[in-house]
């Protein structure tokens, strides 16, 4: 592909009521159209046309565009591209690369296939309703050629939307569109760059990217689990979710309506104490009475949450991509689900949920956790201090579920009851014991152990071979497989 330079267009712009400059948003659609060897589609959904009026408001998309498209109407859309059971989803986004690139491949290759490379672009958005209230966030994608009769690749984006009007918010989701092709036609050898420059011109204020993929022939090297890390290392989203098979999937649909259960930790590796305190949590948070059955009859599923922090993550400034692979892999060895999160204290966790509309909230941790929890100067950034961040904390259904632990100095066990907290504090923590906010793990005194995951590592890298005791079959079984925490 062609590189975009400096094409010497001082009068290209798009209307801007700040100023009369050339926006870099009209120069890269510009570049992309004046680059000769690029030739497709554009079909929207919802939010208008807006990607494709970039590309005509700047002059020369004769070079560029093959068509352009509106399936607006429901009807329309699944005569086009068939029944799809959501809108805006990555279901319908593939049926509209699908049909589209077909298309073009179908009448247009024959004709000019030896000298052109194609493009399929497609997005389907909900912006804000005219009575509000609705889920908005778009799927964007464009499937493309990197040299002419070559395999198409695909690059596929999620967004949410957060300007307050469907007039801005529909703007974004243009200037997004813009940014996917260019970073799809001219950074398709540098997928951190691909990444790195989807918010330009845009601001994280507006939109959230949250999921991202690459595939294809020219992408088969590349390890989409990095690039979802990448979206929370950049602060496009504040976190990720894995599937039990280590697959990076969007978090609200991963989530919405479930019932989730959290412990957060390091899980370098994940230990049989973290398995053993998720399983006792699940069997108290099964006999909460808020597991209620729904509308459906039935309860909501329950999913069960590794959560690992960026900074849990950080090694001086930087984040370790092998050692992260290396926590992905283990803990869906061991069945569960990895959230990977820049969210840190427990009220923005809290709050992250409920905005993908999790039914309700149980959050595992040890009781030297939950002593810093009661730190006070975790919230010097609220006006309302720790009052505020428990506030935020426990009004989304959420539950702490504490497992006690053993005193090394003393060696006596300290239970949630047994707690001592800052005197002042001491109401706000027996109101939150006494209305069920904190919930205590059975304990068997005489097995209680406790260590980390640094002491499993530890015994890993000198050679003990006590350190199989510690974690999970299934997860000794990958560590001594794949040579993990041993120096290799």
């Amino acid at each position: 592909m062609l590189p975009p330079g400096n094409l010497g267009v001082a009068a290209v712009t798009m209307s801007s009521p700040a100023s009369h400059a050339v926006d870099p948003v009209a120069r890269r659609a510009l570049t992309i159209n004046l680059d000769e060897r690029l030739y497709g589609t554009f079909a929207e959904i919802g939010a208008g046309q807006e990607v494709a009026r970039w590309f005509f408001n700047v002059g020369g998309a004769a070079g560029t565009v093959a068509k352009t498209m509106s399936a607006y109407d429901m009807t329309f859309s699944d005569a086009i591209y068939g029944k799809a059971s959501r809108y805006v989803s990555r279901e319908r986004l593939d049926e509209m690369l699908d049909h589209e690139y077909r298309l073009l491949e179908e009448r247009l290759g024959p004709g000019r296939g030896e000298r052109t490379c194609f493009f399929a672009f497609a997005d389907t958005a909900a912006a804000r309703s005219h009575h509000g209230g609705n889920e908005c966030h778009a799927w964007l994608g464009v499937r493309f050629q990197v040299s002419p009769r070559t395999p198409p690749n695909d690059f596929v984006v999620h967004a949410r939307l957060l300007d307050g009007s469907s007039q801005r918010q529909q703007e974004a989701v243009g200037r997004l569109g813009v940014n996917v092709c260019t970073s799809a036609f001219y950074h398709h050898r540098d997928p951190a760059t691909m990444i790195g420059t989807l918010l330009d011109d845009i601001g994280r204020d507006r939109l959230e990217i949250d999921h991202c993929e690459l595939r294809g022939p020219g992408f088969s090297g590349i390890d989409n689990r990095l690039l979802s890390l990448q979206l929370v290392r950049h602060g496009f989203t504040p976190a990720v979710l894995f599937t039990v098979d280590g697959k990076p999937v969007l978090a609200s649909e991963g989530i919405r309506r479930k019932a989730v259960l959290v412990e957060r930790g390091r899980f370098a590796p994940v230990t049989r104490l973290n398995l053993e305190m998720m399983e006792s949590a699940r069997m108290l948070f099964e006999e909460d009475p808020t597991q209620r059955a729904g509308s459906s009859g039935t309860c909501p599923a329950i999913l069960e949450v590794m959560e690992i922090t960026m900074n849990n993550l950080r090694d001086g400034a930087a984040v370790a991509e092998a050692d992260f692979l290396e926590r992905v892999d283990l803990i869906a060895a061991a069945g569960k689900c990895v959230l990977v999160s820049d969210l840190g204290p427990f009220h923005r966790l809290a709050e992250y949920l409920a905005e993908r509309a999790v039914d309700r909230t149980g959050i595992v941790l040890g009781i030297p956790l939950l002593r810093e929890l009661f730190g006070e100067r975790h919230y010097q950034d609220l006006d309302g201090g720790i009052l505020e961040a428990f506030g935020r904390l426990f009004t989304k259904s959420v539950r702490l579920y504490v497992q006690p632990t053993r005193d090394p100095i003393d060696g006596r066990i300290v239970t949630v009851d047994a707690l001592q907290v800052a005197p002042h504090l001491r109401h706000l923590y027996r109101h939150l014991l006494e209305n069920g906010f904190l919930r205590p793990l059975p304990c068997d005194e005489a097995r209680l152990r406790t260590y980390s995951s640094e002491e499993v590592r530890s015994r890993i890298g000198s050679g003990d071979p006590s350190w199989k005791e510690l974690v999970d079959p299934a997860v000794a079984e990958v560590i001594e497989r794949r040579r993990y925490f041993t120096g290799r």
